[in-house]
């Protein structure tokens, strides 16, 4: 009789355990079923993750590989880059920041800096970005190799203009003609990984 009786609890378990896993299944499928795919917007403010891997295809820009304090010591002319993750412009304007680095990322440095990681003060010192953050993403500046800002702008600005002063500050020629940035489709980046 005994045996009869944990015969029929044995079952009972098994079939609550049967409805249990059946339950959480279901749930697991509604939950699944009713989540929202993302999309990566360009022309949105929300966050798609890292801008530079995302929309230049160039994740070596962040982090930088000096603090802006070491590179002025070394008397280094620097490409200073303010930005978001999270806003359209700076989004937009990823791709210029790293044709920069292109160009001059051996001889400058290039530095993009989070706005978010500027910690809040009252002051800064001329060697923190900080210092220079004007309050707007984009915003670049290039300072000269003895420190000097020799360029400020707020917003797209275009490549010409921080090329132009990268030619003073290394005597170079002036361009002769000028090269529409234009933004790759994605699957050019990963086609230039195939070759």
């Amino acid at each position: 009789m005994n045996s009869t009786k944990f015969l029929f609890l044995d079952k009972q378990i098994t079939g609550w355990r049967r409805l249990l896993s059946k339950c959480l299944l279901l749930l697991a499928s509604l939950f699944i079923i009713s989540m929202q795919p993302a999309y990566a917007g360009l022309n949105n403010d929300l966050y798609d993750g890292n801008i530079f891997v995302v929309y230049a295809g160039n994740g070596s820009l962040v982090p930088p590989r000096q603090t802006l304090a070491q590179t002025l010591a070394e008397h280094k002319p620097i490409f200073l880059a303010f930005y978001v993750d999270d806003s359209s412009d700076s989004k937009r304007y990823a791709i210029s920041i790293s044709r920069v680095q292109e160009f001059y990322g051996r001889v400058a440095e290039i530095m993009p800096i989070h706005v978010d990681s500027i910690p809040p003060k009252q002051t800064y010192d001329p060697t923190e970005p900080g210092y220079y953050y004007s309050g707007t993403v984009p915003q670049v500046l290039v300072f000269n190799k003895s420190g000097q800002v020799v360029l400020n702008k707020k917003g797209q600005v275009p490549f010409e203009d921080i090329d132009d002063q990268f030619r003073k500050i290394f005597d170079l020629l002036p361009r002769t003609e000028t090269a529409l940035l234009k933004r790759r489709a994605f699957n050019e980046f990963s086609s230039e990984l195939a070759r």
